[in-house]
């Protein structure tokens, strides 16, 4: 109920939408001098006489009514559907895979439905980690196990994208990756920044775990304690301890598994993502001639830092700001940024809420039950 009502009112919400020829009744006058048309806030608009402005004020409901469906749409948006179902299901084989066959393909859809609607409800810098320590465990692997897990599945999504971006480069170049009207949208710094800045801290996360967990996971842990003995660290030092205890149940899991084991769970990553990224080519190619397919991918791989580090649950509010700035030079100039953006959350953000909400309450039934048998 929840998740429909967010997804209603959300297609009732009123927003700011370019308009033909200045056709529209509003004029964009960037009030908070970031460059970027904040198409949902009204402080940015000012009203002006019927014909003489480039916005008018819509509901996302009234644009996607105004949308003139064809074949070519609904073949593009079932390729969304499709691209979608491909990242679910490599999620999936996935977790088959790191569970060494212990959890079967039912028990694997849960995990990762629900982790998914976990992540959907809290922020992007929390993530759903420790609730899927929970649903793992529930399933009946031992904590050890789960603790691994979901180590091992963060690592290979942030290993992903190391590798993604100097592939991306490669082909793109830097030259377009950074929009110029993005600078100081967030948090007063330009995007370039804000990018290497992400991207130099998950390099250095993915070299630090990987270390700990294959060649010295207790070294790791007992630098750790040392680092948060200072007294202005200490706080956090409970924390930390089981950080570290978790690293050294990781490795005593893990060391030795065989190349197979790893091809393939890092293939299901790679397929997951890689997916994941051509949900918003499929939607924009719906609706839009895209005259830089690769550049449209490239440019999500930038904007996922940003989404990365949001303190919202799911992104919310920043991920559409950010899909109009990263976006709207790829893009006609006229109309349905924000109808679009609303599809990509729809198959990225609301989906989860949905099918999590839907997963969860026969989830904590049969799990119950399969307790009281044990």
């Amino acid at each position: 109920m929840a998740a429909g009502f967010l997804l209603w009112r959300d297609l009732g919400k009123e927003r700011f939408e370019r308009a033909t020829d200045g056709t529209g009744d509003h004029e964009w006058v960037d009030r908070n001098q970031n460059s970027i048309p904040d198409l949902s806030d009204p402080d940015e608009f000012d009203q002006v006489a019927l014909g003489h402005g480039n916005y008018r004020k819509m509901s996302t409901m009234e644009v996607l009514g105004t949308i003139n469906w064809t074949k070519h749409s609904s073949w593009w948006i079932l390729c969304a559907i499709l691209a979608t179902v491909f990242r679910d299901l490599g999620y999936i084989y996935r977790m088959r895979v790191l569970s060494d066959g212990h959890l079967n393909w039912n028990q694997s859809y849960n995990v990762t439905m629900l982790w998914e609607f976990a992540s959907a409800m809290t922020p992007s810098v929390v993530g759903g980690s420790g609730i899927a320590m929970f649903i793992i465990g529930r399933e009946g692997l031992a904590l050890g196990r789960a603790t691994a897990i979901v180590l091992v599945t963060a690592l290979m999504d942030e290993l992903f994208y190391v590798v993604a971006v100097p592939v991306v480069f490669l082909f793109v170049g830097m030259d377009n990756l950074f929009p110029a009207q993005l600078n100081n949208a967030f948090w007063g710094l330009p995007v370039r920044t804000i990018f290497w800045i992400g991207y130099g801290f998950i390099v250095l996360l993915v070299l630090m775990v990987f270390y700990s967990i294959f060649f010295r996971p207790r070294a790791f842990k007992f630098v750790l304690l040392k680092i948060f003995k200072l007294p202005f660290l200490r706080r956090w030092r409970p924390g930390v301890i089981r950080v570290g205890d978790d690293i050294v149940t990781t490795s005593a899991e893990l060391r030795g598994k065989p190349k197979r084991f790893w091809a393939k769970a890092f293939g299901a990553t790679c397929f997951s993502w890689a997916s994941r990224f051509l949900v918003i080519n499929f939607i924009a190619a719906a609706f839009f001639t895209v005259g830089d397919h690769l550049l449209l991918y490239a440019r999500q791989l930038i904007m996922w830092v940003i989404l990365l580090i949001s303190p919202t649950p799911g992104s919310s509010g920043v991920a559409e700001v950010a899909f109009s700035g990263f976006f709207r030079d790829l893009l006609p100039a006229v109309g349905y940024i924000g109808a679009i953006a609303l599809l990509w959350r729809l198959f990225t953000y609301y989906l989860y809420l949905i099918v999590g909400s839907i997963t969860l309450p026969r989830w904590l039934r049969n799990t119950a039950k399969r307790q009281a048998r044990s």
